[in-house]
C-alpha cells in the first residue's frame, strides 16, 4: 500500500513521497538491517524495514524514484516490489496467495526433512540401535536433509556472501555443511566408514569419539530439522499475528445494489462514486460511509468498534461501510468511497502502526547488524582455544559449530513487530487504532488524563432533562404545547425539547402563526392557546411573571449547569423546561478506570464553571481538576502549563478545537466520532465514542510494550547466556540447534497472547 503519493516505478517522484515495498528473502532481523542501511545511505531516503511484516516504508526526496529504491534492495541480494493497492471488499478466494504458498512449500520441506532426520538421530544417538554399516545408511537419510532441506538456508548464504554479507543463514549454512563435511572425510577418508563402528550415543556436552572416527551426520540432519521447525512455527505464528489486519481489510462487502434511473443495479463496490444511492437489505453489509436518506433499522457495527449492541438508525444517520443491516431495508447516499472510508483508514492506520519501529527495537536491529560476523569470529576463537588447550579436535570442532548454530539473532528481530502486529491487530477488533510503536513508550509516561468535556464526557447533544409545573397546571400538556412550537424552531435547545416532547407524549400538534423572537425565544398559537417559550425577560415583556415557585426552579437548575426556558400560554406561566448537555452513560465507569490505571483526570471544558463543575461532580471528577471558560485556542495553554509542572499529558478529544492540544500533549486519544482533524492530531483513535475505551486503549498500549519488552528481555538473554555455554563446551550442536528454533517461536507465542487482551 502506498501510504501517500508515490510514484509509479518508472516515474519520477514528488519530494517527500511515501511508498511502502514488499521484500522478499529476508530471513533474520540482520536481513532487514541490512536492507534499511542500505535504502537509508541514497540521498534523501529515509526507511524502516520491519522483518516480521517483511515490508519496507520508504520516505523519498525529489529526484528519487521508486525504480530506484528497487534497484537498491535487488542489489543488496533481496527482492522488492510495490504491494497491489488495497481492498477493502472480500477478495476472491479462487487464488492462493503467495503467503500461503510459501508456508505449503515450508511444510513439505520439514516433512520430508524430519521423516530422514529422525531415524539418523536415534542410530546416532542410542548405540542399541547402531548395526553393522549403519553409518552408511545414516549417510545416505542425511544427505538429502543437509542438501535438499537446507537449501534454503545455503542459498541464502551464498547470496549473501556474493554481497558481503552475513546473516543467521550464514551461521546454519556453515554449522550443518561442516558437520556434514566432517561426517564425509571421516567416513572415506578417516576410520568411521569401518564395519562395526559404534558411536558413544548423546551427550549434552561437546564430549565426541577421538579423531577420524568421530561422525556429525546427527549434527547436520538434526540441526537442519529443528531449524525448519522453527522457521515454519514461526511463519505460522506470524500469519496468525497479522490475522486481524487482514480479516480488517476483508471486511467490506464485494459487490453493492445502487439505485438508478428507480431501479436497483448490482455493481461492483470499487465502481461506487460519492453521492450514489444505494440499497442495503437486513443482514447485508452496508457498502461504503454514507447517510441514511430512506428507511429505519439497527446497525451491527461490532466488527469495526468493538461495541456489541446494534446501534438504532433512521433518516439522516451516518452509517459506516462494512457494519451490517440488522433490521429494515436502508438505502443510502454515498459520502465517501475506496481509500476513504472509515474501514480504509482504520486498515491503513493499522498497517502503518505495524510498520514502525519502537525506540527499543532500534537498538536491537543495530546489535543485529553486527551480531553475525562477531559470532562468526567467536566461532573460529572457540575453535582455535580448544585446539590449543586440548589438542581434541573433534570436541574444538563440536564447541564451534554449536556456537554457530546457537547465536540466531532471529528473536531479536521478532521481539518488537510480532508484538506490535498482535497488539495493534487487537485493538483493531476492539475499535482501537494504534498509530505506531512510540505511542506505546508514551502510555508509560502519563500520569494525567485531560477531558474535554463536550462530545467526550458528555454526548455533545442537548437533552431535555425535565419539566416542571406550575400549580394548576398539567406537566404532558407542557410539553405537547411546548414542544409544538419548538418543532417550528432551529435552535439546538428548541430541538431538543420538542424532541423530548415527542418522545414522551407522542406524535405533536400543529402549529399557527409561528414566530421567532430573535434572542428570547418563540411564540405562536397551540391549540387555540396563545404559547410563548424562552427566557423569563420573553414573558416579562408580554406581562407574564414567573411565580416564585418557577423562579426557584429555574434559579436551582441553573446552578447545577442546566439551561432552562419558560413556558406560558393564555397570559399565565404554566411550568419550566430544562436542557442540558447529557453525561455519557459510560463516562463515571471510565473515569474509575482511569483513575485505577494510576491516571489523574482533568476536565478541560469552555463552559462556565458551574455547568463543569456539574458535570464534573457526575462522573467523579474532583473540583480541583475542572479547568472551565477556556477559550479553543487556550487548550494548548493549558497542556502546556500541566507539562511545566512536571506531568506527562495525555489529552482526550473530538473537535475542531481540540486538534492543537491533541498534537501538543504527550499522548492524543481522538474519539472516533469527532471530527477528521482531531483523529489525524492524535496518537490513539477510539472508533466508538465511549470513554471507556480511552482506559482499555492505555491499557493494551502498555501490555503491548510490556510484552515488547519481556520478549526483548528473552531474545537479548537468551544470546548473553546460550553463546558462552557453547564456547565453553557445554552445549551439544542439537541441543544449540533446539534452542536456537525454540528461542524465535518463544517471542512470537509470547506475543500472540496478546489476542486475548480483553
Amino acid at each position: 500500500m502506498t501510504s501517500t503519493t508515490a510514484a509509479t516505478p518508472t516515474g519520477a517522484a514528488d519530494a517527500a513521497s511515501e511508498v511502502e515495498l514488499t521484500i522478499g528473502g529476508m530471513t533474520c532481523a540482520s536481513c532487514a538491517a541490512r536492507v534499511e542501511k542500505k535504502l537509508n545511505r541514497m540521498d534523501g531516503v529515509t526507511a524502516t524495514v520491519n522483518y516480521a511484516t517483511e515490508k519496507a516504508k520508504v520516505s523519498y526526496a525529489e529526484g528519487v524514484r521508486v525504480a530506484d529504491l528497487i534497484a537498491t534492495v535487488v542489489k543488496t541480494g533481496y527482492t522488492a516490489e510495490e504491494p497491489p493497492p488495497p481492498r477493502v471488499e472480500t477478495p476472491e478466494p479462487a487464488v492462493e496467495s503467495g503467503e500461503d504458498r510459501e508456508l505449503a512449500s515450508l511444510r513439505e520441506r520439514l516433512t520430508v526433512s524430519v521423516l530422514l532426520a529422525v531415524p539418523v538421530v536415534l542410530m546416532s544417538m542410542v548405540p542399541a540401535l547402531q548395526f553393522d554399516n549403519w553409518q552408511w545408511l545414516a549417510l545416505t537419510l542425511a544427505s538429502p536433509v543437509v542438501v535438499w532441506g537446507g537449501l534454503p538456508f545455503h542459498r541464502a548464504a551464498f547470496t549473501n556472501a556474493r554481497h558481503g554479507a552475513a546473516t543467521m543463514d550464514t551461521l546454519i549454512s556453515i554449522g550443518t555443511l561442516a558437520a556434514f563435511g566432517w561426517s564425509l572425510w571421516a567416513l572415506f577418508w578417516g576410520d568411521a566408514g569401518m564395519a562395526g563402528m559404534r558411536d558413544e550415543g548423546f551427550s549434552l556436552t561437546v564430549s565426541r569419539t577421538e579423531g577420524s572416527s568421530a561422525i556429525y551426520l546427527e549434527v547436520a540432519a538434526g540441526v537442519v530439522a529443528l531449524i525448519l521447525l522453527g522457521r515454519y512455527l514461526e511463519a505460522r505464528s506470524k500469519r496468525r499475528a497479522g490475522a486481524a489486519l487482514r480479516a480488517l481489510m476483508e471486511l467490506g462487502a464485494k459487490d453493492v445494489s445502487v439505485v438508478r434511473d428507480g431501479r436497483e443495479v448490482r455493481i461492483p463496490v470499487s465502481r461506487l462514486a460519492v453521492g450514489d444511492r444505494f440499497v442495503v437489505r437486513p443482514g447485508e453489509k452496508v457498502a461504503t460511509d454514507g447517510t441514511v436518506v430512506e428507511g429505519a433499522s439497527a446497525v451491527d457495527a461490532s466488527m469495526l468498534t468493538g461495541e456489541s449492541v446494534p446501534v438504532d438508525v433512521t433518516v439522516g444517520s451516518a452509517v459506516t461501510g462494512a457494519t451490517v443491516n440488522a433490521g429494515g431495508r436502508l438505502v443510502v447516499e454515498a459520502t465517501r468511497v475506496g481509500s476513504d472510508t472509515q474501514l480504509a483508514r482504520m486498515a491503513r492506520l493499522v498497517e502503518d502502526a505495524q510498520n514502525g519501529k519502537a525506540e527499543v527495537q532500534r537498538l536491537a536491529d543495530r546489535v543485529s547488524g553486527i551480531f553475525v560476523p562477531v559470532v562468526l569470529l567467536i566461532a573460529v576463537g572457540t575453535f582455535g582455544g580448544w585446539l590449543g588447550a586440548t589438542g581434541d579436535t573433534a570436541a574444538a570442532f563440536t564447541a564451534a559449530v554449536a556456537v554457530l548454530i546457537i547465536a540466531c539473532p532471529c528473536a531479536l528481530g521478532l521481539a518488537t513487530p510480532t508484538a506490535l502486529m498482535v497488539g495493534t491487530g487487537r485493538g483493531a477488533q476492539l475499535g482501537i487504532l494504534i498509530k505506531g510503536p512510540e505511542v506505546l513508550e508514551s502510555t508509560r509516561r502519563v500520569d494525567t488524563v485531560v477531558l474535554d468535556k463536550t462530545g467526550t464526557v458528555t454526548t455533545g447533544r442537548m437533552t431535555l432533562h425535565e419539566a416542571y409545573a406550575a400549580d394548576g397546571a398539567d406537566e404532558k400538556q407542557i410539553l405537547r404545547l411546548a414542544g409544538a412550537l419548538e418543532h417550528a424552531s432551529e435552535h439546538p435547545i428548541a430541538q431538543a425539547v420538542a424532541a423530548g416532547a415527542e418522545e414522551r407524549t407522542g406524535p405533536l400538534p400543529a402549529v399557527d402563526g409561528f414566530e421567532n423572537v430573535a434572542g428570547l425565544g418563540v411564540r405562536g398559537t397551540v391549540e387555540g392557546h396563545e404559547v410563548l417559550v424562552g427566557r423569563a425577560r420573553l414573558l416579562e415583556e408580554a406581562g407574564i411573571a414567573l411565580p416564585d415557585e418557577l423562579v426557584a426552579l429555574k434559579t436551582r437548575a441553573e446552578e447545577e449547569g442546566r439551561t432552562a426556558v419558560a413556558v406560558a400560554w393564555d397570559g399565565l406561566a404554566r411550568g419550566v423546561i430544562t436542557v442540558a448537555d447529557a453525561v455519557k452513560e459510560s463516562s463515571a465507569e471510565a473515569i474509575r478506570a482511569l483513575r485505577a490505571l494510576g491516571l489523574r483526570p482533568v476536565l478541560l471544558t469552555g463552559d462556565n464553571r458551574t455547568v463543569a463543575e456539574s458535570v464534573a461532580r457526575s462522573v467523579g471528577i474532583a473540583p480541583g481538576d475542572v479547568i472551565a471558560e477556556v477559550l479553543p485556542q487556550d487548550k494548548v495553554d493549558v497542556i502546556k502549563r500541566l507539562q511545566a509542572e512536571g506531568r506527562a499529558v495525555a489529552m482526550v478529544g473530538d473537535g475542531v478545537n481540540d486538534a492543537a492540544a491533541l498534537a501538543t500533549a504527550d499522548l492524543g486519544l481522538a474519539m472516533g466520532t469527532g471530527t477528521d482533524a482531531a483523529i489525524e492530531a492524535s496518537d490513539l483513535t477510539l472508533v466508538r465514542g465511549d470513554l471507556r475505551v480511552a482506559a482499555d486503549a492505555i491499557r493494551l498500549s502498555r501490555r503491548t510494550l510490556s510484552t515488547i519488552k519481556g520478549n526483548l528481555v528473552w531474545a537479548f538473554g537468551y544470546n548473553v547466556a546460550a553463546l558462552p555455554l557453547a564456547a565453553a563446551g557445554l552445549l551439544n550442536p542439537m541441543i544449540a540447534g533446539a534452542a536456537m528454533a525454540f528461542s524465535s517461536v518463544f517471542v512470537v507465542t509470547n506475543s500472540l497472547r496478546l489476542r486475548a487482551f480483553s
